[in-house]
């Protein structure tokens, strides 16, 4: 069978849809009706394959209703495109609803290219453009013209026969079988009418099936548990499977694997693709050669659903070589690491639903309709499919539950879902959980309570000094679907997997959460603390003050909190915060009450992460032996006593009484400082760069800091990355051979600061890509690039006294961004003499230049050329 290439589409219910004919046929009849046509239909009639053919109806200008009807009533369509297919309006009306058709119900169509090129369809080329010429200067019928087009095109794309020498009649046999022994014996898998968003599935899956090629592809499709992998696959199977010469679909291995074995997977796999014909193997070695042995020389469609385990992949799915040309093998999964495992060819991970397209899944089980009752409260809705996150199997699941039920029963259900997730959804989704061992347990539980929302590296690096092997775990959660991240490093979890992580943790002592291992909404954090039956079993706390804020600041807790935190042996991670999206939050930022510790009150010695905002004073007696990272945002503290060998990261951003930190020396592993906002510290300890132990920082802030000088040791700190100063009013110079040995460093910002001029070590910064010098009044001159910097991709000079750039801004071949708006006394722009061929924007408004240089020309690629009341 030739194919030229293939798509797929998405089908209704081609199961359950009522066909009156096995095929329809189209053709122009002046060009094949008394030879090519009408042998092809005598040999289905023959066949006994009950075939619609047009010509007996009376042609007319429009299609009759009966034909649009036979059309709606068959299986499946042949078309035969031949040289004046075109020509006729007929022609192209029918193809048209067969396309639809084949959209709608999942209509098999099969195009035969008869002494036509496939090309010429799909472009409508040669004597197909030929025929448009014509349509193309009507005026009206624009619309169906183009409806036209659209269906010869997609009918173009599918895989068909194209026909253009050899006898006839094997061509017309080929055909007839096919259609005998697969379209017709063709076994199609039940799928629900409820259902949405497919066709965006379709479209992606197409690109990966590659239906065109005769290599043998593995295509995987991967998402969390509920997401719809298995639906979305029974309808690749029904659309596909009749191009196959064999074909099975082997639905939730992972349960049949452990509850009756890999052999009854092998067994039921031999009897898919040998029709039964099987004699039962009796062990799995022998299984999976038999298997390799039948399928080698065989095109098939083979779809393994819910794999699980590397066994199975082994003795199920094998590798490429076990398969015939042109076979296609899918695999769905809750692990993208088994996928990677194997290679498959393409791998599409199944996405939420849009809001749009939840509402009308939900509509159609709670409604029976695919849109909600006109006078239905909007907001109640909005809640229900808002808890749903686009997950699928919650919207079916919660519709079902909700369908004729009134609008308290809703309120009710809603309130429920808070404490109880539906256990149908919850089941689903913790056969992830329960796949995973004990230490990815413990992660997984620790983000779905505290951290997410975190970076991934510093979540990483805290998770190791729990001994919780960070960077693997968290590969694993994000290969099992559990955990997505974003574009900016953040974890994040679908809020139906974090619920369903919350009810593990409580599901023990549901009503008493002092027992918990963890602990995050500030209700149950109040009710353990009062409970004066200890909290030796908790492990993390996370709560946010600006809900139920005045709770926390009363005698009560005060009183017991030294107590409490006494017993508290095994807690790894404390946060106190404000979370200012909430309304609640009263003052607003920087003006939250400042929280005292009792006298005498400890930290529990197994800490290892700190976050306290608006701490009025750290204990007298701490010292954090443990901690890998403290955040003491906004504190009052004046003196920061901790560092010890395990410390990574301190935030002690708009601490406005700090002026004080350890010494580098008691902190070898520092890697990020951030002293944003401490508008009283002046001076960094000299220790910073002397010190050889410093290897890991990578990170300075100091931004809108008292700081006014840097010492020239901090040259030593050859693995720092970023430097921020902005904003820093009183810093005015670096240290002249600062930059000699910081050849990592790649953010330097700048802007707003008291800088007069950069170090002459300034051009050995090779990896810089980004520096900023917006609002730097002082500034008047650049100086000339003597180094490598060969990565500088953003330099802003806006708002600064500059006058003219050096000719040797040429030599920053990676600029993007050249940005010197409101600098008023620029004048020239120097002479390009070499091509900066990546420049996209060069802005120059509200300067003093007059003209600009012929040399512009060089900016090859410029995108952007700002002049705005600029003097030239």
């Amino acid at each position: 069978m030739a194919s030229t290439s293939a798509q797929i589409v998405s089908v209704s219910s081609p199961s359950m849809r009522r066909c009156l004919y096995d095929v329809f046929l189209s053709f122009r009849g002046e060009d094949t009706r008394n030879n090519f046509t009408d042998h092809l239909y005598t040999d289905l009639v023959r066949r006994n394959i009950t075939t619609f053919r047009d010509d007996k109806l009376k042609r007319g200008e429009e299609i009759q209703p009966e034909l649009l009807k036979a059309i709606e009533e068959s299986k499946s369509s042949i078309v035969v495109f031949s040289k004046n297919y075109a020509d006729s309006r007929w022609c192209l009306e029918e193809l048209a609803k067969i396309m639809e058709c084949r959209k709608e119900y999942g209509q098999i169509v099969l195009p035969i290219f008869y002494h036509v090129d496939p090309s010429d369809v799909r472009k409508q080329k040669g004597s197909f453009g030929e025929a448009f010429t014509k349509y193309d200067y009507e005026e009206n019928g624009k619309d169906k013209v183009k409806r036209w087009r659209e269906a010869l095109t997609e009918a173009g794309n599918i895989s068909g026969w194209h026909i253009n020498e050899g006898y006839e009649s094997k061509h017309i046999n080929e055909i007839t079988t096919i259609i005998v022994n697969r379209i017709l014996s063709c076994k199609l898998l039940f799928v629900e009418d409820n259902l949405v968003g497919m066709n965006f599935h379709f479209e992606n899956l197409s690109l990966g099936l590659s239906m065109e090629s005769n290599d043998v592809r593995m295509i995987g499709i991967c998402g969390i548990g509920g997401i719809g992998k298995t639906t979305i696959a029974a309808y690749v199977y029904n659309q596909i499977s009749w191009g196959f010469e064999c074909s099975s679909f082997l639905e939730n291995v992972r349960d049949v694997y452990k509850s009756k074995g890999q052999l009854r997977l092998q067994n039921q796999l031999l009897n898919d693709i040998l029709d039964g014909e099987n004699k039962k193997i009796s062990n799995v070695r022998q299984g999976a050669s038999l298997i390799k042995e039948r399928l080698e020389s065989r095109k098939a469609l083979i779809v393994f659903d819910d794999i699980e385990d590397m066994d199975e992949l082994n003795v199920l799915v094998g590798k490429h070589d076990w398969y015939g040309e042109g076979s296609r093998i899918i695999i769905t999964t809750r692990n993208k690491h088994l996928l990677n495992t194997i290679e498959v060819d393409y791998q599409y991970e199944v996405e939420e639903l849009k809001p749009n397209e939840a509402f009308e899944l939900f509509s159609q089980y709670a409604f029976r309709r695919n849109l909600p009752k006109k006078d239905f409260d909007e907001d109640l809705l909005n809640r229900v499919v808002y808890y749903c996150q686009g997950l699928p199997l919650a919207l079916k699941v919660l519709g079902s539950l909700l369908c004729d039920k009134t609008r308290h029963e809703w309120e009710s259900e809603l309130l429920k879902l808070e404490k109880e997730p539906e256990e149908k959804i919850q089941n689903v989704l913790k056969i992830s959980f329960d796949g995973l061992d004990a230490s990815q347990q413990v992660v997984f539980l620790d983000i779905a309570c505290f951290f997410e929302g975190e970076d991934r590296d510093f979540v990483s690096k805290v998770l190791d000094g729990c001994n919780l092997y960070g960077e693997i775990n968290i590969r694993v959660l994000w290969e099992r679907c559990l955990i997505s991240i974003s574009q900016c490093n953040s974890i994040y979890m679908h809020d139906l997997i974090k619920r369903m992580g919350w009810k593990i943790v409580q599901e023990k002592y549901p009503e008493e959460p002092s027992k918990w291992s963890r602990i995050w909404n500030p209700s149950d954090i109040y009710l353990a603390f009062i409970s004066k039956k200890g909290m030796k079993n908790v492990e993390t706390i996370s709560l946010n003050l600006s809900i139920s804020k005045e709770i926390w600041f009363n005698t009560k807790i005060y009183d017991q909190m030294k107590k409490v935190f006494a017993k508290m042996k095994k807690l790894r991670l404390l946060k106190v915060y404000y979370n200012y999206d909430y309304g609640d939050s009263v003052l607003g930022e920087g003006h939250e009450y400042k929280m005292h510790l009792p006298k005498g009150f400890e930290f529990p010695p197994n800490l290892r992460y700190l976050h306290w905002e608006n701490l009025e004073s750290l204990p007298s007696n701490f010292h954090g032996e443990n901690l890998v990272a403290i955040n003491l945002k906004s504190s009052n503290i004046k003196e920061l006593f901790t560092g010890e060998k395990n410390m990574k990261f301190i935030d002690v951003r708009n601490s406005q009484q700090l002026m004080k930190i350890p010494e580098f020396s008691r902190m070898p592993r520092l890697e990020k400082l951030n002293l944003e906002g401490c508008i009283s510290f002046c001076e960094l300890h000299s220790s910073i760069g002397t010190f050889s132990g410093i290897q890991f920082l990578k990170e300075l802030n100091f931004r809108e800091s008292g700081i006014r000088e840097l010492p020239s040791s901090i040259g030593s700190l050859i693995f720092l990355e970023t430097l921020d100063l902005s904003k820093c009013s009183k810093f005015e110079k670096f240290p002249d051979m600062i930059f000699v040995n910081m050849g990592r460093l790649r953010w330097l910002e700048l802007s707003e600061s008291g800088i007069k001029e950069l170090p002459s070590s300034f051009g050995h910064l090779e990896s810089l890509q980004s520096l900023s010098l917006t609002g730097c009044s002082n500034f008047k001159k650049f100086p000339e690039i003597q180094g490598n910097m060969k990565h500088l991709e953003y330099l802003s000079l806006e708002r600064t006294a500059i006058r003219e750039l050096p000719t040797s801004i040429e030599c920053l071949e990676a600029l993007m961004y050249l940005l010197l708006n409101d600098c008023s006394n620029f004048e020239r722009f120097p002479e390009i003499q070499k091509n900066m061929d990546n420049l996209k924007d060069l802005s120059l408004a509200n300067t003093a230049i007059k003209e600009l240089p012929h040399s512009i020309r060089h900016l090859t690629r410029l995108q952007r050329l700002g002049l705005e009341t600029a003097k030239t």
